[in-house]
């Protein structure tokens, strides 16, 4: 899946050590399916050569307003028309403040002044730089001027120092730049999710979990962040990387067993949408061990289990009605292993939810793809086998006209 199909970006280099990213960004950008014009100033060239971005674009590289090679003698007025986005990376303290003011003496600042088309910075400079009161006024008109800022982060700097300022990494940027495209329709919302398995102990290095990956819970939680929402991840024992993080708006909370669980999302219902996506234990050790279980010769311990607690049955108590629509709305998870849409619709039922999503778990756990049912209070539709990103931003818009 190229999240960036067919979007031109101009791709506009300042100058600043974080150049060398540059690089590397646009061939994300490329691989997401985006064409890429890359626009440098004169102190970009000191970090980066006009050579290697157009080695890697396939364009041309435009450094001088007044450039000839564009029929009309006009770069700063064709590129800007032709670009579905400018995204500056990095964008250097003096180049910001050139921007806020509406200062344009080179051809990216002219670029920048004479668009039609969004523009995005990503700040890069020493953390003192980003710091300073001028520095913070320049984001604060750019942000007031409808300037989207990717950034800055804070860590080890070129000078040695620590703090922010730092560009974020390329695929962060390209993250955010492919969510800046997707359709606001959570905008102002509220989202909880649960995501992974679930692991319940029977002694201090033994326990009971299944195959759930997280991944389709994450993806949720990245679609839902690009379609505006706060979210709240609530996720069982899994590696994978919080979604769009730099952007503030997802917070994550690691939990192991179904209790655990259980507890931090009953914390959080004051929500408008909750996703049970993660594989919960239906049943956990009545009295884990203290001590590891010594393996005796023909002879397997005799373990007790006992029922967890219900999170979605749980959340959906909570469920009130405002403004006649549900609130939160409870969307949950089916992972069958045979007659998935008679077990989709049982358990929408059982659990008293208007939605549930099913799946055959095994087919899917642990993959990047996915193949959904969805079954509501109107019938059952069918989501063809995708990527697991995909399926989620279908998901997502479709309950966005639900609530």
């Amino acid at each position: 899946m190229q999240s960036l199909l067919n979007k031109k970006i101009v791709l506009g280099i300042s100058g600043g050590i974080a150049a060398y990213k540059s690089a590397e960004l646009a061939r994300q950008l490329m691989q997401e399916g985006a064409s890429v014009q890359v626009v440098m100033t004169e102190a970009a060239q000191q970090f980066v050569t006009p050579v290697t971005m157009q080695a890697l674009t396939g364009n041309p590289v435009y450094t001088s307003q007044w450039d000839s090679s564009i029929a009309n003698n006009m770069a700063h007025i064709e590129l800007s028309r032709a670009a579905d986005a400018i995204l500056i990376a990095p964008a250097s303290a003096d180049l910001m403040a050139k921007l806020s003011l509406g200062l344009a003496d080179d051809l990216l600042s002219t670029l920048c002044l004479a668009r039609d088309c969004p523009l995005l910075l990503a700040p890069a400079m020493n953390k003192q730089m980003w710091e300073h009161a001028a520095t913070q006024r320049s984001a604060e008109r750019l942000i007031a001027d409808k300037v989207t800022l990717l950034g800055p982060a804070s860590g080890f700097q070129a000078c040695g120092e620590v703090g922010f300022g730092r560009m974020l990494e390329p695929v962060e940027i390209t993250e955010q730049l492919i969510a800046f495209f997707q359709k606001k329709s959570l905008l102002g919302k509220r989202v909880l999710i649960t995501a992974g398995p679930t692991f319940e102990a029977i002694d201090p290095v033994r326990g009971i979990t299944n195959r759930s990956s997280g991944k389709m819970g994450f993806a949720i939680a990245r679609a839902a962040v690009e379609a505006g929402a706060e979210v709240h991840l609530i996720t069982g024992p899994c590696d994978l990387t919080t979604p769009l993080a730099a952007t503030g708006k997802i917070t994550r909370t690691n939990v192991v067993s179904a209790k655990e669980m259980h507890a931090a999302t009953m914390q959080s219902t004051d929500c408008d949408i909750f996703f049970a996506v993660a594989a919960v234990a239906d049943w956990g050790i009545a009295k884990p061990a203290k001590d590891k279980i010594k393996r005796q010769v023909r002879q397997a311990p005799d373990l007790e289990f006992v029922a967890n607690l219900d999170i979605l049955a749980d959340v959906a108590k909570t469920v009130k009605t405002k403004g006649g629509k549900l609130h939160p709305y409870c969307v949950g998870f089916a992972a069958e292993s045979t007659d998935l849409q008679k077990h989709a619709e049982e358990k929408r039922k059982r659990k008293g939810i208007p939605m549930i999503v099913g799946n055959i778990g095994p087919d899917t756990f642990g993959s990047d793809l996915n193949q959904l049912l969805i079954v509501d209070e109107s019938g059952s539709k069918k989501m063809a086998q995708a990527e697991k990103l995909q399926l989620a931003r279908q998901l997502i818009q479709l309950v966005a006209k639900k609530i």
